[in-house]
Order: C-alpha cells, then sequence, then structure tokens
C-alpha cells in the first residue's frame, strides 16, 4: 500500500516506482545522483520522493536496523554471458530490496578470493552471495558460523549442512538435450563435457547417461569427451570426436561456449550443421543465438537463480525461516536450428574421412 503525504512512514523504492511509473532501477539512479536519467523523468520522480517521503540515504536507513544495505557478489569474471546473467538477475532483485551489490570478480584465484570474503564479512556487507565459488562445504559452514549469512548459487559441489543453494536440473536438462537428439533418430551421439568433479558436469552427465540406457543405448567411451568450459576447449574436444574413424552425428556440448567451439570445429572440416552433424548446447545464453545456425540448447533460468539467491539471502538476514535450504530451478529445452535427424552418410562426412585417409601419420 503506498503512502500518502503527511501519514508519517517513507515510502519504499518499489512504491515510488509505481507512483512515478518507472522502473525501480530509474528510481535507484534518481536518488543516487546518476546522470543516466532524463531530465522530465528526474523532475517526476524528485517530486514523488519529495511528498512520499523517500530517503536517499540508503547507509542511514541500513544503519537505523543494524544492517550496512551492501551484499557482496562474488563471481568468477563478468564475462561470458552465464556470469552477467546472473549478476543481472542479483541487482535487479537488490534494486527491489533497496540494497546495492559489491562486486567481487575473483578470477578464479581461491587466495584471492578468501581476502574478498574475509572483508565482506568484518563489517563491509550484511552478507554476500558466491557464484561457483571455489571454498570447499567445510569453509562455507565455517563462513555461517562466524554470522556471516551466505547463499550459493549454482555451486561448484554438493553442499550439506546449513548452507542455501540455488542451482538448475542439470540432470533433467541433459537427459532432455539426449532424448531430443535419439529422437530425432541419432545413435551415435558424442558428449563434450565440463572439467571433472564439478557438480554442474557430473550431474549432466548422469543425465546424458539415463537418456542412453532409456533408448537402449550402451555408451561408448570414445564419444565422451572432457572440455573446459570456453570456446576453444568445446572447438578442440570436438576436433577429437569428428576425427574418430567413426564420427558422431551429433554431439551434447554441456555449455553454449563449448558447443560453439563444436560449429567452428565441424566448419573448419567442411562439415554442415545440421545437415551433416547436429549439435546441443546448455544455458541459453546470448552466444545462443549469435552463432549461425541458432542452437538449440537447454536453458537454464540464470537471472532467476540471481534473483532467487537474493530471497533466500534477505530471508537470512530477517531472521526468517527457509522454506528450502536446496533450490533446483526447471531447466527447458529450446529447439532451434542446430538439430535435425542424422543423414545415412553425407557428402560432408564422406569428404571428411578422405581428407583425413590422405592425411601423413
Amino acid at each position: 500500500m503506498s503512502s500518502t503525504p503527511g501519514d508519517g512512514r517513507a515510502s519504499t523504492i518499489r512504491e515510488i516506482a509505481q507512483l512515478a511509473g518507472v522502473s525501480i532501477a530509474t528510481v535507484s539512479r534518481v536518488v543516487n545522483g546518476s546522470g543516466q536519467v532524463s531530465e522530465p523523468t528526474r523532475t517526476a520522480v524528485e517530486r514523488i520522493v519529495r511528498q512520499h517521503g523517500y530517503s536517499a540515504n540508503r547507509s542511514a536507513r541500513g544503519l537505523s536496523r543494524g544492517r550496512t544495505g551492501l551484499v557482496g557478489l562474488s563471481v568468477l569474471r563478468i564475462h561470458p554471458t552465464y556470469f552477467s546473467t546472473i549478476v543481472s538477475g542479483v541487482a535487479d532483485a537488490l534494486y527491489e530490496h533497496d540494497m546495492r551489490v559489491v562486486l567481487c570478480p575473483t578470477q578464479h584465484e581461491h587466495d584471492h578470493e578468501i581476502t574478498l570474503l574475509q572483508r565482506l564479512m568484518h563489517g563491509t556487507t550484511d552478507g554476500g552471495i558466491l557464484v561457483l565459488p571455489d571454498e570447499s562445504n567445510d569453509q562455507l559452514q565455517a563462513l555461517m558460523a562466524h554470522g556471516f549469512r551466505i547463499v550459493v548459487v549454482d555451486p561448484r559441489e554438493r553442499l550439506d549442512g546449513q548452507v542455501p543453494t540455488v542451482s538448475a536440473a542439470n540432470l533433467s536438462g541433459a537427459d532432455q538435450a539426449t532424448s531430443h537428439l535419439l529422437e530425432l533418430g541419432h545413435r551415435r551421439i558424442g558428449v563434450i563435457t565440463g572439467p571433472r568433479g564439478v557438480l554442474a558436469t557430473e550431474e549432466r552427465r548422469r543425465g546424458y547417461f539415463a537418456a542412453l540406457a532409456a533408448g537402449g543405448l550402451t555408451p561408448s567411451r570414445d564419444l565422451v569427451v572432457e572440455s573446459t568450459f570456453d570456446t576453444a576447449g568445446g572447438r578442440a574436444a570436438a576436433a577429437e570426436l569428428l576425427d574418430l574413424p567413426e564420427p558422431p552425428t551429433a554431439v551434447f556440448a554441456f555449455n553454449d561456449l563449448i558447443a560453439v567451439g563444436t560449429v567452428q570445429a565441424a566448419e573448419e572440416r567442411g562439415l554442415r550443421v545440421p545437415r551433416d552433424l547436429s549439435i546441443v548446447g546448455f544455458d541459453d545464453t546470448d552466444e545462443a543465438e549469435l552463432v549461425t545456425p541458432h542452437l538449440t540448447t537447454v536453458r537454464q533460468p540464470l537471472a532467476e537463480m540471481g534473483r532467487l539467491g537474493v530471497s533466500l539471502l534477505t530471508r537470512l538476514l530477517e531472521n526468517r525461516r527457509l522454506e528450502a535450504l536446496h533450490v533446483e530451478l526447471a531447466t527447458q529445452l529450446i529447439i532451434r536450428e542446430s538439430t535435425a535427424p542424422p543423414r545415412a552418410e553425407s557428402p560432408g562426412i564422406r569428404a571428411a574421412r578422405r581428407s583425413r585417409r590422405r592425411s601423413p601419420a
């Protein structure tokens, strides 16, 4: 319910945004003096702020509650799109809760990450959202034992105890991807995984094997290649698969960047996607629609994972009970242009095989 002039209650940033007919982010820019707002919009928002008593002094309001109003967000890096989409979801949700984000890229340097978390703990922030953290379950438990409130988004390993987590249904997503290729008629399906030991990798691997078993197929060891979660790793791993004496007719890549690398490796060998090779990715990031052909992929609700992480963290900060410590969001197969039924023996594949036979040993 919105406040009215003189009712003695300051409005929230959400109420101000509703009254002004603008976004919460726009109200935040106005009250924090950002220049990225048109003058008419700024004037209108400032008028409503004065009328309804919203205070732009976030620090003062936070301190009155014994909090800073700041939340640390630890991520490996801002790019690729996987990370930036989660960051965007976190930032938007924090705006709605009238809080700010302190962004902490770690570059996968464990000591650097530990130092950042120590700084966040010592009064700099009220809590933290950690995306794919390197810390073990015991280390994260220790952080919470010292009173620092955290939520882990997309955990690197399975966490138990009292560490709240938000993740996607990786096993189900991999099952959907592999089943789609089986339904198209593919029987020799290569898979390019992420690094071994990472929870998402292991869950997607299980989903791939489960779908093959349901289709009456026995996994072939030579069709499983490990990669890093980037384009270069995907291209190198795809080369191993496509240079086999009997290459796959389809490849399931464990993220969209690996899938892009697979498209590149296929093109280098004169293969056309999906005419000669079907490819499925995972994540549904911007890269899925930037590559040609557009990728069939499994959509992870990345922004929603970030938003839900904020929701869980605010409950912790308010000492409210969490209904579930470990939340898994559904994944969805998005069918685009990179998959099709296999051809019996495409001209592209025959040419690639002839080229390999002519190459010197």
